[in-house]
């Protein structure tokens, strides 16, 4: 693979150019003016050429993924291709309906004015990429961007420099540098894109650079969107269905070796039906990973973990749990030369146990017990607000009663993860998860500034009512209009 000339990095640091970076955003400024005006024929011609080059280099990706962390190709068909072909499939039906201007009816204080709301781009947008999807978090918000009339442009982890460099290809077939451009690069190369003043950064990663990209983003008083993570919980009652939440919950779980924001992180099992639980998450990994450890670290539909480093995190938290006097129920095998780490369910987790406070991100899953649901509740309310909640149960009244007393970025009932690719739906955390919305509609006005307009008409209410001077028949109208304030009104 040849790397486009406008995308080269420094041999001796692997760092972009400072000076190419600025000099491609102030090329970006002129094509964010001139797309204010774009049609939506034209914004949806951008969307196809991008899909269109996608695909055309489907192989390369493949060979990409697996170069970078050993990640199969249904994974990478599943989690990376389809979610960004879908974004651009709802895109390309939905864009006129979204970007139509929504008319809104007057308000006592506006009788006699139309109003509407127009949506305008943003201008020239960032979008700081993950390494656990690189294309999916990549290519999905510029999707939103591009639908929304913006300039973009793209930084991509450093951690999968093998997809990174498919997708430099993919956009410099399809776009001039001044409309999209892609820098590679790590730290050095991401301060210099954050001390530009964009218009707007979407960011997905960790909470803790969350707050370095919010921090810098301030200084501009550049708007973000920021997709973090934490520490999503199942919630297993007695009532659920044990196989299926077996099936799906590891499922989520596993899917990349638990390298997503959303996956299960850790599951509350009410004590009555425990150990029923756990026998059926035993069949499933031996179902689908093998009966042996040794069958598991040799089955290759199982992603790997991204590098070494990771994979000694991963470790260390096991080894503290255990030190703290958990059990490993299934797994505990560590590889991290070879960047492995077995399927494991842990039992006995201590509260003050490492991975019971950090976001896991590995195939590791504490199975917790509990007596009554307000336990759960209690504690999930005590930490950090997570990107998912999860719910496995079929009593309705208690699953209804647990969303409405628990805050999360979004909500799975008897499933995970999935919700994900519900582009119907808003994606996105709250408070330290995230900031706003992604996906479909949301994500369109993300990348969107909601202009409100409004236009006088022939009668001018606001003269006859509050021009000066302040007459007693004034004083009078205005005092009515104050006490039809407590009726509901047709408009």
């Amino acid at each position: 693979m040849t790397r486009p000339a406008m995308h080269l990095v420094d041999p001796q640091t692997g760092e972009s150019d400072p000076a190419d970076i600025r000099r491609v955003f102030e090329s970006q400024l002129a094509t964010s003016l001139a797309w204010r005006e774009s049609t939506i024929a034209e914004r949806i011609a951008r969307l196809t050429k991008l899909r269109d080059a996608m695909l055309a280099r489907r192989a390369d990706f493949y060979a990409a993924f697996e170069k970078d962390y050993r990640k199969p190709a249904i994974e990478v068909d599943g989690t990376e291709f389809m979610p960004v072909l879908e974004e651009i499939r709802h895109t390309i039906g939905s864009l006129k309906k979204w970007a139509q201007p929504k008319r809104v009816r007057p308000t006592i204080g506006t009788l006699f004015t139309e109003s509407w709301i127009e949506y305008q781009p943003r201008g020239r947008c960032l979008v700081v990429a993950p390494w656990n999807f690189p294309l999916n978090l990549c290519f999905g918000p510029l999707v939103s961007a591009l639908a929304a009339g913006n300039t973009v442009i793209l930084k991509p982890s450093e951690m999968t420099p093998s997809v990174s460099t498919v997708m430099a290809q993919v956009i410099a077939d399809t776009f001039s540098s001044n409309e999209v451009a892609l820098f590679e690069g790590s730290l050095p190369t991401s301060t210099a894109l954050l001390e530009l003043p964009f218009d707007h950064i979407f960011f997905t990663g960790s909470p803790a650079v969350g707050k370095v990209v919010m921090t810098a983003a301030a200084k501009h008083l550049t708007s973000v969107t920021l997709e973090l993570g934490g520490k999503s919980p199942v919630i297993v009652d007695e009532t659920a269905n044990l196989r299926q939440a077996a099936e799906v919950m590891l499922w989520g779980k596993l899917t990349n070796c638990g390298q997503i924001c959303v996956a299960p992180d850790h599951v509350f099992v009410h004590e009555t039906v425990k150990e029923r639980f756990v026998a059926e998450c035993r069949k499933v990994l031996a179902d689908r990973y093998g009966a042996t450890p040794e069958a598991q670290r040799v089955n290759r539909d199982l992603t790997g973990v991204i590098n070494q480093r990771h994979t000694q995190r991963i470790a260390n938290l096991l080894q503290d749990a255990l030190s703290k006097g958990a059990k490993a129920l299934t797994g505990g095998e560590v590889d991290v030369a070879g960047c492995y780490i077995a399927p494991t369910l842990l039992d006995q987790v201590p509260r003050d146990a490492a991975i019971m406070r950090e976001e896991i991100f590995g195939p590791l899953l504490p199975v917790l017990t509990f007596r009554n649901v307000d336990e759960v509740v209690r504690q999930i309310n005590e930490g950090p607000k997570p990107l998912a909640l999860y719910v496995f149960s079929q009593d309705k009244v208690r699953t209804r009663r647990i969303l409405a007393q628990t805050s999360s970025g979004g909500v799975a009932i008897n499933q995970v993860v999935l919700h994900y690719a519900q582009g119907n739906l808003p994606f996105g955390g709250v408070n330290n998860s995230g900031i706003g919305n992604a996906h479909g509609e949301f994500g369109f006005k993300t990348f969107s500034h909601e202009r409100g307009v409004l236009k006088g008409g022939s009668i001018n209410a606001a003269k006859m009512l509050f021009y000066p001077p302040y007459t007693g028949f004034k004083r009078r109208m205005v005092s009515q209009f104050l006490g039809m304030l407590k009726y509901r009104l047709p408009f």
